[in-house]
């Protein structure tokens, strides 16, 4: 392993322990302050098979290590176990940058239609996730937080129509984001960089992973 902090899984670990030292802060006050605010809204029953595949992120409230992604890319496979095997491929600062990514692991809460996930990036500490819409035609989702901390849009196409994004960000605002922390993610495919990799192709079929 590259042990140059600079390097993108240094500054994954470190922003890692922020959030645990976060969640230990909270405990000690009684509770997450998610738990004093409104929850947010879910897109209701969500067919977790057909959400399955290549999202890309068009824009968000980001996390730290993706302040700067270009060309990122979430993709979802259902594992033998029913959780959620997570692939986030991004450039950390340019197209031109070298390919980081992240293997989060989403396992559904019971009674939320499939909308509600806790991702688990680092043992014991989870981190909510909530499919707050997701397009009829299932291109499109807005995934947000009761903390209203993080957010990301995003659609199957590396693009969306103007009207889609804005109707997208109103309803961020709606649900209580600041929309000027929201950063539009480049996208610019097929890629040129190194480890390029041409277009992910559209999502066809659910995709299924061997539990580990």
């Amino acid at each position: 392993m590259d042990k140059n902090p600079s390097h993108p899984r240094w500054r994954l670990r470190a922003a890692l322990a922020c959030a645990a030292a976060a969640l230990a802060a909270c405990a000690s006050r009684g509770g997450p302050p998610a738990a004093r605010m409104p929850s947010i809204p879910t897109a209701g029953q969500v067919d977790l098979a057909r959400f399955m595949g290549d999202w890309y992120v068009i824009a968000h409230v980001p996390t730290w290590p993706e302040r700067a992604a270009f060309n990122a890319v979430e993709t979802y496979a259902l594992r033998e176990d029913g959780r959620i095997a997570t692939r986030f491929r991004y450039r950390h600062g340019g197209f031109d940058a070298p390919v980081s990514t992240m293997h989060p692991v989403g396992t559904v809460r019971p009674g939320t239609g499939n909308a509600v996930w806790d991702m688990q990036f680092l043992w014991p500490f989870q981190a909510e996730y909530v499919i707050a819409e997701l397009s009829p035609d299932g291109q499109r989702t807005l995934i947000a937080r009761s903390d209203r901390d993080y957010a990301w849009l995003m659609a199957r196409t590396p693009q969306i129509a103007p009207q889609d994004h804005e109707q997208a960000m109103a309803r961020l605002q709606a649900l209580g984001y600041d929309l000027e922390k929201v950063r539009r993610v480049p996208q610019r495919w097929p890629e040129s960089g190194p480890d390029a990799a041409p277009q992910p192709p559209a999502h066809e079929a659910p995709a299924r992973e061997r539990a580990r």
